[in-house]
C-alpha cells in the first residue's frame, strides 16, 4: 500500500469531532480493504462515508473501504473519511499525530497525519495563492 497526503483539520476544542483524510494506492496484485483506523489522538476513531440521498446528506459508518488491486482510493471531503471522536486534545495547525490504518490483507500501517487549517480542503491549500 502506498499512503500519501494524510491530513486533518484543526479543531476549536477537544469536545468536537475531527476528520482524517488520506490517499491510498493498492500497488499489489490482489484486492484489499481498509477495515479500521486507530490513533492516540482520539478515543473513538471510525470510518465513515458521506452519502447524499434525495438532497439530504448523512455520514453512516463504513465497515470497510475496498481498494482494488492497482487502484487508488481517496478519503476526502464529501466521500469516505475518518471521524475522530473523543479527541484527547484540540488539534492545532502545524501539529501532527500518528494514525494506524488496518487493512484486511496488508495488516497495520502507521503513518503521520498533518494538521492543517480549519478551512483546508486538502494538503496543498495551505500554500495555494501565497
Amino acid at each position: 500500500m502506498a499512503i500519501e497526503n494524510a491530513w486533518s483539520r484543526a479543531t476549536i476544542g477537544a469536545n468536537r469531532p475531527a476528520v482524517f483524510y488520506v490517499a491510498i494506492t493498492n500497488a499489489g496484485s490482489s484486492d484489499d480493504a481498509l477495515i479500521g483506523i486507530a490513533t492516540p489522538a482520539a478515543s473513538m476513531p471510525m470510518l465513515h462515508q458521506t452519502v447524499v440521498n434525495e438532497g439530504i446528506a448523512s455520514m453512516p459508518h463504513a465497515m470497510s473501504i475496498p481498494i482494488a488491486a492497482g487502484q487508488s482510493v481517496q478519503l476526502a471531503p464529501g466521500g469516505y473519511h475518518g471521524m475522530l471522536m473523543g479527541l484527547t486534545e484540540a488539534l492545532k495547525v502545524g501539529g501532527n499525530f500518528p494514525m494506524t490504518l488496518t487493512f484486511q490483507n496488508a495488516g497495520d500501517v502507521t503513518i503521520n497525519v498533518e494538521v492543517l487549517s480549519i478551512r483546508a480542503e486538502g494538503p496543498d491549500c495551505e500554500t495555494d495563492g501565497q
